[in-house]
C-alpha cells in the first residue's frame, strides 16, 4: 500500500470554496437572475455533467450516448469541479468494488464526517491518484485522448466558466453561479456517499450498506436511491418503484427517444425479485 498524506489542495480548495459561498448572504450579491443562472448550470453540471456522464454512462456503462453527447456532457462533469473524468470514474469504481470495506475510499464504517467530506484532503490510501491506479481502474477512460486531455484541463474551464458569468451578471452571477453553487452540489452529492449508506430504507440485498433515501434523490438528480444502484449497479434506472423519482433516468429516456442514446440496460422484473428483501420498505438501515 502506498503511502497516503493528506490532500492540501482539495482542503484548501474546499476551504475557499466554502468561504466564498458565504458571500450568498450580501444583500449587494442578491439577484434572481443569478439564481437562476446558478440553478441552470447546477442542473447542466451535475445533473447532465456528473450523474449522467460521469456516473451512469462512463462509469458504470448503462447507457451509451452518442459520442458528441457524451464529450458534451463530460466537458459539463467537469465543470462540476469535483475532479476530471478519469479521477471521478476511478474512484467511483474502487468504491464499488470495496463498499463499505476496507479499500473504500469512502466507506461509512469510518463515520459519516468521513464518508462526507474528510476523505478529500485527510490521508486517504484508497483514492486513486497515479497513472498506474488510473490505468488498471478505468483504462477505457485514460485510452482516449479527449480524456486525458480533461484530466488537465478542468480547473481552467472552471476558471473560463466564472469568466463568462461574470461577463453575463458581474459578480452576483458569479457568487452564485461558482461559489454558492459548488456548495450545494458538493453535499449533495457527497450525500450520497454519507446518508445513503447510512440511512433510509432496503429494498434489495446487497453486500454493503446502501440504502434508498427520496430526499436525497431529490437533490441529486436520482442518485439517492442508492440500495437500488448497489444492487444493479449496471443499471441506467435507479428509482425502481413508481414513487421513487429519477429525473436522470427521465433525461436518459429522452435522449434514447431522440436517438443520442442507445444500449439502455436495466435489470428485469426477476432480477429485480430474486434480491427483493420481503416486506422491503419496512426494513431500516
Amino acid at each position: 500500500m502506498r503511502e497516503a498524506r493528506p490532500n492540501w489542495p482539495n482542503g484548501i480548495g474546499l476551504l475557499l470554496i466554502h468561504i466564498g459561498a458565504l458571500a450568498v448572504f450580501i444583500p449587494a450579491f442578491f439577484s434572481w437572475w443569478a439564481i437562476a443562472a446558478a440553478a441552470i448550470v447546477a442542473y447542466a453540471t451535475g445533473g447532465l455533467g456528473v450523474t449522467l456522464c460521469y456516473h451512469r454512462t462512463l462509469s458504470h456503462r448503462s447507457v451509451r450516448l452518442r459520442k458528441p453527447v457524451e464529450y458534451a456532457s463530460a466537458i459539463l462533469g467537469a465543470l462540476a469541479f469535483q475532479g476530471d473524468p478519469i479521477s471521478w470514474v476511478a474512484t467511483h469504481r474502487v468504491h464499488h468494488a470495496h463498499s463499505d470495506q476496507q479499500g473504500d475510499p469512502h466507506s461509512t464504517r469510518l463515520g459519516f464526517s468521513w464518508a462526507h467530506i474528510e476523505w478529500l484532503f485527510k490521508p486517504n490510501p484508497n483514492v486513486p491518484n497515479t497513472p498506474e491506479e488510473y490505468k488498471k481502474y478505468c483504462p477505457d477512460l485514460w485510452n482516449e485522448p479527449f480524456y486525458r486531455a480533461l484530466h488537465h484541463f478542468h480547473l481552467p474551464l472552471q476558471i473560463a466558466l466564472a469568466g463568462g458569468l461574470y461577463a453575463l451578471g458581474g459578480w452576483p452571477f458569479v457568487i452564485w453561479g461558482i461559489f454558492g453553487r459548488l456548495v450545494f452540489a458538493y453535499h449533495s452529492t457527497w450525500l450520497v456517499n454519507s446518508a445513503t449508506h447510512m440511512f433510509g430504507y432496503r429494498t434489495y440485498k446487497t453486500t454493503d450498506r446502501s440504502t434508498n433515501s427520496w430526499w436525497v434523490a431529490l437533490l441529486s438528480f436520482g442518485e439517492g436511491w442508492h440500495n437500488n444502484h448497489h444492487a444493479f449497479p449496471y443499471s441506467a434506472r435507479h428509482g425502481m418503484a413508481w414513487y421513487e423519482i429519477d429525473l436522470t433516468w427521465w433525461t436518459i429516456r429522452l435522449l434514447w427517444l431522440l436517438r443520442l442514446a442507445d444500449k439502455v440496460r436495466v435489470p428485469s422484473a426477476a432480477i429485480r425479485e430474486r434480491l427483493r428483501i420481503p416486506a422491503a420498505r419496512e426494513q431500516r438501515a
